[in-house]
């Protein structure tokens, strides 16, 4: 058995796929947060894959303690290089994202703001706050000030609707964690992401292969601007109507509670966790009465003010509980079950509400899921698989989920295969899928295979890509979706071999419903899209490095009844003129149809990061000028003034 095994991962060494390792789209020169988002504004990740490395980021992996799984989701490893231990340069390369049991007590503090030039109000902050000690223990605070936040909401008999209060200036403590770690125990109170296996009956992390609990104290910063006004026609001002303020910091509503595990030197470990948390939906997002429709939604002193397009907090407090248990021979072998439930309780007294189909909790009451599953490796092989049931009030359905990986020092092939049946709700499953959603849910009603693939040559070269098909085996969100096939396709190409010219090129195709040709891409609709995107960096100086990159793509639009075409630039340059000072200037030009000047996106942006490190303290300021490039006539909206967008902030360590 092994000799096959050998002579098959000989035969995929010598084909040429193109893919990447630990389902990153790119492993990030710098990874530090602007950068990351810069990465993700230039479409090089995903979301998905800036959401897991900013808690990467701030969770940290102790190289000296961590399991397989949890090394393996560190950006540009393979699980042949996890087994054979870090190497200097990788632990140099990955600094970031480690941390070490601290000798003594040892923390630091991030005091965050942005703001516009136009803001008519004081701006938003937010504050985190982490201290860790040398006997495992750890503590951290997410605290934010508030100003567009809506207040409680209750029903009004007399209206016999929803009335939510005004926003006001407040203080939010929305996350708070206290933990402590052991040889052979850890327990946690406080906010947690957690997650096991494949990730399919349970896991709110966003890592490629979670193991565990995660403390949680991620923030969003707000990335522009929005309306003032969030009320509905006639309840605005003209000038209220088109003025600008700075949203509010964000943050997701993950678990909050206790959460605890226990390992056995025989291989048995078992997690369970406790959560009660109070969630917050969009209006639309409810249902009220027998005929569920959804409520309207008015602002508390204002005889016209329906509440638009805007998050209610607290309409639902939610009880969660549950557990994972696995036995493990070594590192490549294990046998895990997972279970949870929960169960919502509204909070708007009077108000028969529920959960609306694009909600993405299952309505009707309780709801959960158990699954099990295995991994198993021998040699370069690694197959990895999960099965679970998911549970409600409509009956819930089945869904699986196989990986095998073949996996060398620099070279990694991958091949997942996936089904979800049409009642798998889940809302708390975070295994891969394609984009489309049934009922608020992604990884539903869909079959699936994908093929990834990564050739990487330390500071020389690397091929990665990706190729996803999937099926609908009902009718989804349209009538009629049955039995079309859906296909993504990537690959990127590094060439890193000189510091004056390193050029990148990578490739993008999606199509939707394989076969029938469309005219529209984005919608319930037929059609495809293609993107091309070259970029090149010179490092001109050990301090000074300019890169330029430009992205062309053909996209099916339902408007021209044909082929709408999209251009995207970028010009970078950073300067490091001594240790403590670094600058990055960003241009951004964007045309999301060429033809036309009057409709979608059409603008310019530039942008100055500074950051200031003097002893522990280290200060981080951007400037943005954003300008509309829309043509005024003709188009459905006047262009947007320009924007002068600010944010700083302030970091010490201790």
């Amino acid at each position: 058995m092994r000799s096959v095994l050998v002579c098959v991962w000989l035969f995929l060494l010598g084909v040429p796929f193109l893919g990447f390792a630990a389902s990153y789209e790119v492993d990030p020169e710098d990874t530090g947060e602007q950068a990351l988002l810069a990465l993700r504004e230039d479409g090089a990740i995903t979301a998905q894959t800036l959401s897991a490395l900013l808690v990467l980021r701030r969770s940290g992996v102790d190289p000296a303690h961590a399991s397989r799984a949890a090394l393996y989701a560190l950006p540009g490893l393979t699980y042949a290089r996890v087994d054979g231990g870090l190497t200097p340069e990788e632990r140099k390369r990955l600094a970031p994202f480690l941390t070490s049991a601290p000798e003594r007590v040892t923390g630091d503090a991030r005091l965050l703001t942005a703001f516009a030039a136009s803001d008519p109000v004081l701006p938003p902050l937010a504050l985190q706050v982490r201290v860790a000690g040398p006997e495992g223990w750890r503590v951290g605070l997410l605290t934010s000030l508030t100003r567009r936040r809506l207040g409680a909401v209750h029903r009004d008999v007399n209206r016999r609707a929803l009335v939510a209060e005004a926003p006001g200036v407040s203080v939010a403590v929305p996350k708070f964690h206290g933990q402590w770690s052991g040889e052979r125990a850890s327990v946690l109170v406080g906010s947690y992401r957690l997650g096991f296996g494949q990730r399919l009956t349970l896991d709110t992390t966003g890592l490629p292969t979670p193991d565990g609990f995660l403390p949680d104290d991620a923030v969003r910063a707000p990335g522009g601007v929005e309306r003032w006004c969030f009320l509905g026609e006639g309840a605005c001002s003209p000038e209220e109507r088109d003025a600008d303020v700075t949203p509010d910091f964000q943050w997701d509503e993950g678990f909050r509670g206790v959460v605890g595990t226990v390992r056995s030197s025989s291989g048995v470990s078992v997690t369970g966790f406790g959560s009660y948390q109070s969630r917050s939906l969009l209006s639309h997002a409810l249902c009220e009465g027998t005929a569920c429709k959804a409520p309207a939604v008015w602002l508390m002193g204002t005889p016209s003010g329906r509440v638009v397009a805007r998050k209610l907090p607290g309409v639902f407090h939610e009880w969660a509980g549950g557990g994972h248990a696995a036995m493990a021979w070594g590192s490549r072998a294990q046998v895990g079950v997972t279970a949870w439930g929960a169960r919502p309780v509204w909070s708007v007294e009077g108000a028969a509400l529920d959960f609306r189909s694009t909600a993405g909790y299952p309505a009707g009451g309780a709801f959960g899921a158990v699954g099990m599953d295995g991994a198993w490796g021998l040699g370069p092989v690694d197959l990895f698989v999960e099965a679970a049931r998911s549970f409600d009030a409509s009956g819930g359905g089945l869904g699986v989920l196989q990986r095998t990986v073949v996996a060398g020092t620099s070279k990694e092939l991958e091949l997942s295969l996936r089904a979800y049946g049409r009642g798998f709700a889940n809302p708390y499953t975070g295994a891969t899928s394609g984009p489309d959603e049934l009922e608020g849910s992604r990884a539903r009603n869909e079959v699936g295979a994908r093929v990834r693939y990564v050739h990487r040559l330390e500071g020389v070269l690397r091929l990665r890509g990706e190729v996803d098909a999937w099926t609908l085996p009902s009718d989804g969100a349209e009538v009629g979706s049955a039995g079309t096939v859906n296909m993504r396709a990537s690959a990127r190409v590094d060439w890193r071999a000189h510091a004056l010219f390193q050029p990148s090129l990578w490739a993008e195709y999606r199509d939707k419903d394989v076969g029938t040709a469309g005219d529209c891409f984005d919608g319930p609709c037929s059609g495809s899209l293609l993107r091309l995107t070259a970029r090149v960096k010179a490092e001109l100086h050990d301090a000074v490095s300019v890169s330029a990159q430009y992205a062309h793509a053909r996209v099916d639009d339902p408007v021209n009844r044909g082929v709408r075409e999209d251009a995207h630039a970028v010009v970078e340059t950073q300067v490091r003129p001594c240790d403590a000072v670094r600058l990055r200037g960003r241009a951004v030009w964007k045309d999301e149809d060429l033809s036309t000047r009057n409709r979608l996106e059409q603008s310019f942006r530039a942008s100055l990061d500074a950051s200031w490190t003097a002893d522990a303290v280290t200060t981080r300021g951007r400037y943005a000028w954003v300008v509309d490039l829309k043509d005024a006539r003709g188009a459905r909206t006047p262009p947007d003034a320009p924007r002068h967008l600010f944010a700083l902030e302030v970091e010490t360590r201790f």
